[in-house]
C-alpha cells in the first residue's frame, strides 16, 4: 500500500514537472503577445535616450511587436531601476540600464533596489566612452601635458560633471588619483548645461559623453584630450585613450538590458538571443557608432558576472573618496 501510494506521488511529481517545463517552453513560442516596455532613466533627446530607441527599433522588427521606450528620469536612473524592481516578472517590461544604477547604491543613502539580487540579466548593449575635454584657449592638448599643467598648479583647475557620484565624477577622480594631479570638480545638474560653459571658457575642463565631445570637437569649440575607455570609437580613431598613458584605465559607462528578478528562463534567452543578432548587424553597429557608442554584446551570465564585479569596483571607489549623498 505504501509503495503504491509512492509510486503514485512520484508519479503525481513528475507530472506536474512535465506540465511546467511544457508550459515554460510555449510561453517562450508565444513571447511576446503585445507590446514591451523598455525603461529609459534619462529624459527624452539624450544619449542613453537615443541609444535606447535604436535598440528597441531593432528588437521591435524582430520579436514582431512593439518594443516602446518610457523615460523615467531622475536620481541617477534609480526611479527607472526601482520601478522595474516593482514590475511583474513576465518578459513585457525591460531595463535599458547603464553603469550609473550600479554605482548608485555605494553613494545615495537609500537605495530601494540591490543591482545584483533585483534584476534578471538580458545582455550587454554597448559601452558608450566618456571624454575629457578643454577649451581651445587651455594650456594642454595631450595627455602628457594635462598631467604636466595640473602637476604645476595644483587645484587652480576645475572640471565640469554632471554631479556628484555620477560615473562621470569617480571617472575623473580615479584619473587625479592614477596621474597624482589636483583638479576640483564643479557639479551641474546634468550634463546638458556643462558644453555652453565649456566653449564659453567659464570652465576650462569637463568630462562628457562621447557624443558631444565629438559634435564639439568637429566645430573647432573644444579639444578632446583623452577617452576614458581603452576603446577607440569609430567616429574618432585618432582620439588617445587614458588606458594608453595608465595602463589598464577603463571608467566608461556601460549600457546593458535587464529584467525583473525571476523573469522566466525561456524568455531571458528569447531576449539575449534576439539582442545579440540585432547587435550583429551592420545597420545598428553603424547607427550606435554615430552616438559615439561601440555594440558589445555580452550574454546573462557574463552579464551578470559583469554588474558584480562593476559594483564592487566602483564601491570601493566611491569608499575611498568619502562620497556619499542623502
Amino acid at each position: 500500500m505504501r509503495n503504491n501510494l509512492l509510486t503514485s506521488l512520484l508519479a503525481r511529481a513528475a507530472l506536474a514537472v512535465c506540465l511546467a517545463l511544457g508550459s515554460a517552453s510555449a510561453f517562450a513560442q508565444s513571447y511576446p503577445q503585445k507590446p514591451v516596455r523598455m525603461l529609459v532613466g534619462y529624459s527624452a533627446g539624450g544619449g542613453a535616450d537615443a541609444l535606447a530607441r535604436l535598440t528597441a527599433a531593432k528588437l521591435s522588427d524582430a520579436l514582431g511587436q512593439q518594443v516602446v521606450v518610457e523615460n523615467r528620469p531622475g536620481a541617477g536612473g534609480t526611479l527607472a531601476a526601482d520601478a522595474l524592481a516593482r514590475a511583474t516578472p513576465d518578459g513585457y517590461t525591460l531595463y535599458f540600464a547603464d553603469t550609473a544604477i550600479l554605482i548608485a547604491p555605494s553613494v545615495y543613502a537609500k537605495v530601494s533596489y540591490d543591482p545584483v539580487k533585483s534584476f534578471s540579466p538580458v545582455g550587454g548593449v554597448c559601452t558608450l566612452p566618456l571624454a575629457i575635454v578643454a577649451n581651445p584657449a587651455f594650456p594642454a592638448k595631450t595627455v602628457s601635458e594635462l598631467v604636466a599643467v595640473l602637476k604645476a598648479d595644483p587645484g587652480k583647475y576645475s572640471y565640469g560633471s554632471p554631479g556628484v557620484g555620477t560615473v562621470q565624477h569617480l571617472a575623473m577622480e580615479l584619473f587625479k588619483k592614477r596621474a597624482g594631479v589636483e583638479l576640483l570638480q564643479v557639479p551641474y545638474k546634468g550634463a546638458a548645461p556643462i558644453v555652453p560653459d565649456l566653449i564659453s571658457g567659464q570652465i576650462p575642463l569637463a568630462i562628457i559623453s562621447a557624443t558631444p565631445a565629438m559634435a564639439q570637437a568637429r566645430a573647432g569649440k573644444a579639444i578632446v584630450i583623452a577617452l576614458t575607455s581603452p576603446v577607440k570609437i569609430a567616429g574618432a580613431p585618432d582620439w588617445p585613450a587614458l588606458a594608453d598613458t595608465f595602463p589598464g584605465f577603463d571608467a566608461s559607462p556601460k549600457l546593458f538590458l535587464l529584467a525583473p528578478m525571476d523573469t522566466p528562463a525561456s524568455v531571458i534567452t528569447k531576449l539575449s538571443e534576439t539582442l545579440k543578432a540585432a547587435l550583429a548587424t551592420a545597420d545598428l553597429q553603424q547607427a550606435l557608432a554615430k552616438q559615439g557608442a561601440t555594440s558589445a554584446y555580452a550574454s546573462p551570465a557574463a552579464l551578470a558576472a559583469e554588474i558584480g564585479e562593476e559594483t564592487q569596483r566602483w564601491a570601493e571607489l566611491a569608499k575611498s573618496l568619502n562620497i556619499r549623498l542623502d
